[in-house]
């Protein structure tokens, strides 16, 4: 395994090579994982970007209904690392956190059949050690143009006015606010002419439980030319995703380290590919790992000054789904 600084150098040679690569980065930036797009297969990473993908279309038949049970932290536990994380921002060190735990699941499907079964935009299954479909991008660059669709605010699509309910909650609106203005800036250090292109727009999301209305921003900047030789760096520049880590970052990262009992590993880091001409990537939310015997779904959310224990556990809980029925 390369250290992590030569991984970063490697994109950098690949970009500048114009070689397309495949990119997966851990949540702590220490062990990346890179390599030419076409050697994916013979390391049993399989992902899709989009319909960018090194996928067969095999259809899986004849699999039993679904059991899907999840065995949550219990709140005693969660509330001890809520208040980690609540006297940091009452001392100011941070202003938003994302809190995050591990939920033990039983599902009858394996981490290829949640591959293949589910619907998302962004999807990486990693040599039977974990799948991701998740429905952030991260970065996607094309042209000269930097985009990111940072998501912060989700509800059941199946409440009255659910879509005015999510727009008008003031908690909400302020961690949204607070992530697009931290992901405002982290374009800045690598780009120029920054801009909201898009702000709280909805999408939905179907599960195995309900339909979820998310709500997404996008936000745009200019790129120097040559920048594929500079992928590298642009992305260790930019990580954490300020999404999953929250604001201001440094600090943030401190108090994260403190209240979670573990590494998030690659949960809650990046995945992607160059393809010689355009970058996209993702954040790796919607994230189930295999230790062992045992599955676990990963999930968080938002913490800040006016959080409620309570309300953000049962949030935890609640984005612990699958994508498909």
């Amino acid at each position: 395994m390369k250290s992590s600084g030569s991984s970063f150098e490697t994109m950098n040679r690949l970009g500048s090579d114009r070689e397309p690569f495949l990119f997966i980065i851990d949540f702590e930036c220490k062990t990346p994982v890179v390599m030419p797009l076409a050697e994916a297969e013979l390391h049993g990473i399989y992902y899709d970007l989009r319909g960018r993908n090194n996928v067969n279309n095999d259809q899986i038949t004849n699999l039993q209904p679904l059991t899907f049970e999840k065995y949550p932290i219990d709140f005693t536990s969660y509330t001890k690392a809520f208040e980690i994380a609540r006297r940091g921002l009452v001392f100011g060190n941070s202003y938003l956190l994302n809190l995050t735990f591990p939920t033990l699941i039983r599902i009858n499907r394996s981490l290829e059949d949640i591959f293949r079964l589910s619907n998302a935009p962004y999807r990486l299954l990693y040599d039977n050690r974990f799948v991701v479909f998740s429905p952030e991008c991260f970065i996607r660059i094309a042209g000269n143009t930097i985009r990111s669709f940072p998501m912060k605010g989700t509800i059941d699509a199946g409440l009255p006015d659910a879509a005015g309910i999510l727009l008008s909650d003031r908690k909400e609106m302020a961690e949204h606010h607070t992530i697009v203005d931290l992901i405002r800036n982290d374009l800045s250090m690598v780009a120029r002419d920054v801009r909201v292109e898009r702000f709280r727009y909805l999408e939905e999301i179907k599960t195995n439980q309900k339909h979820l209305l998310q709500a997404s921003s996008e936000i745009a900047g200019t790129l120097s030319p040559g920048w594929q030789s500079r992928i590298g760096t642009l992305l260790h520049t930019l990580l954490p995703a300020g999404s999953v880590s929250g604001a201001p970052k440094n600090s943030t990262m401190e108090i994260i380290s403190e209240a979670e009992p573990n590494k998030r590993g690659f949960y809650t880091g990046v995945f992607g590919i160059f393809d010689g001409q355009m970058l996209d990537s993702a954040v790796m939310i919607r994230y189930i790992e295999q230790k062992g015997e045992s599955t676990f779904y990963h999930s968080g959310g938002g913490i800040t000054i006016n959080s409620v224990a309570e309300d953000e556990y049962q949030e935890l809980i609640n984005k612990v789904y699958v994508p498909f029925i």
